[in-house]
């Protein structure tokens, strides 16, 4: 018995020095996450335009979202929306409307999930490299407008 606790114990033990050692994965610090919010909420309403920003982790779980005063209701939806297609897809919300658009065989992307929104406004969130969540703008008159509301705020925190 206690020459099989023994080795048990000898076995068990580089496991867990090992584990220690693991790198841990990249994520959005929450006070970046407000910071890059406010940073494209303020953007926009210099604009004139009142609108809803989100910001959502890798995993598409909200950390942050911002109404402004008298922004649609239909904008926190939107919002939340393209954060989480920018997320989960990797890439920028109009650059995927678009690659639907030449590529009518990817039409089923619109459909995978129905917490995407396929509409300019989206931008993933990159830092040092790593894909850590996505932000979404919504309410100005365009998705343009959305979008460089939504780089001002990665701008801000210094991602990509």
């Amino acid at each position: 018995m206690i020459r099989n606790l023994t080795l048990a114990a000898a076995l068990l033990a580089p496991v867990s020095v090992a584990a220690q050692d693991l790198p841990t994965a990249p994520y959005l610090p929450l006070d970046m996450a407000q910071t890059a919010a406010r940073t494209a909420l303020e953007a926009c309403a210099a604009e004139g335009h009142n609108v809803s920003v989100a910001i959502v982790a890798r995993s598409g779980e909200t950390k942050v979202l911002l109404r402004a005063d008298n922004a649609g209701p239909h904008t926190v939806g939107s919002s939340t929306g393209k954060a989480f297609t920018s997320a989960s897809m990797g890439r920028d919300t109009a650059g995927l409307a678009g690659f639907i658009g030449e590529n009518p065989t990817n039409e089923g992307l619109r459909d995978m999930d129905g917490r995407l929104v396929i509409q300019a406004g989206g931008l993933p969130i990159r830092i040092g490299g790593a894909l850590v969540g996505g932000v979404g703008v919504g309410g100005a008159p365009s998705g343009d407008i959305d979008a460089t509301c939504a780089r001002a705020g990665l701008v801000e925190i210094g991602a990509e």
